[in-house]
């Protein structure tokens, strides 16, 4: 694979449809991988819509993230977050798209298998535990699965191996948002043609 540093197909990834041109792209990882704002810019330069499935199942559900957790619990937060990924994939036949999936998403199985039957292009951002848990640490943002360290590494442990399902990995440590970007776009090898 052409690439860049930091930058891998995932061999271990099932097999996309690499006849069709990209219509959409998942980004996928642990909490405080970079994917809202990795995704942001990634829109902005392939000149796509920009979805965050977090903010798609708070609009849905009328309360927060936590709220849900707290008032609900986990199980009843994954029932709304797959029922707002079959909406999303429901909408992006129309216009092409980046989307952000929640930390906890891609390693459900009916989640990845979605994904994978839409032949939507999955990119795993990584990042050593250490860096993850430094950008949670300086985020406003609640995070309901974020406790002690020890747990957040556990955590992260346990996910890994469902996020290198994804077709493309790439190691955002000590990168800035655009080498991310580039990394990206280098990785999924798309073209010009599939940019605009």
């Amino acid at each position: 694979m052409r690439g860049t540093p930091g930058s891998r197909r995932n061999i271990n990834a099932p097999a996309a449809r690499r006849d069709a041109p990209v219509r959409a792209i998942f980004l996928v990882g642990f909490m405080g991988a970079g994917k809202t704002s990795v995704g942001r810019a990634l829109s902005r330069k392939l000149g796509w819509r920009f979805e965050d499935l977090d903010d798609r199942i708070q609009a849905r559900e009328g309360r927060t993230i936590p709220e849900i957790f707290q008032q609900s619990g986990e199980a009843e937060f994954r029932r709304s977050e797959l029922a707002a990924l079959r909406d999303l994939l429901a909408d992006m036949e129309s216009v092409p798209m980046v989307a952000a999936l929640g930390g906890g998403a891609f390693v459900q199985e009916e989640v990845a298998s979605l994904l994978e039957k839409a032949g939507s292009a999955t990119v795993f951002l990584d990042a050593p535990t250490e860096e993850l848990w430094r950008r949670c640490a300086q985020d406003v943002t609640d995070r309901p699965l974020r406790r002690m360290e020890a747990e957040f590494r556990q955590l992260y442990e346990a996910r890994r191996p469902r996020y290198l399902r994804a077709r493309v990995r790439v190691d955002t440590e000590g990168r800035g948002i655009e080498q991310i970007v580039g990394a990206i776009v280098s990785g999924l090898e798309l073209n010009s043609s599939e940019e605009k």
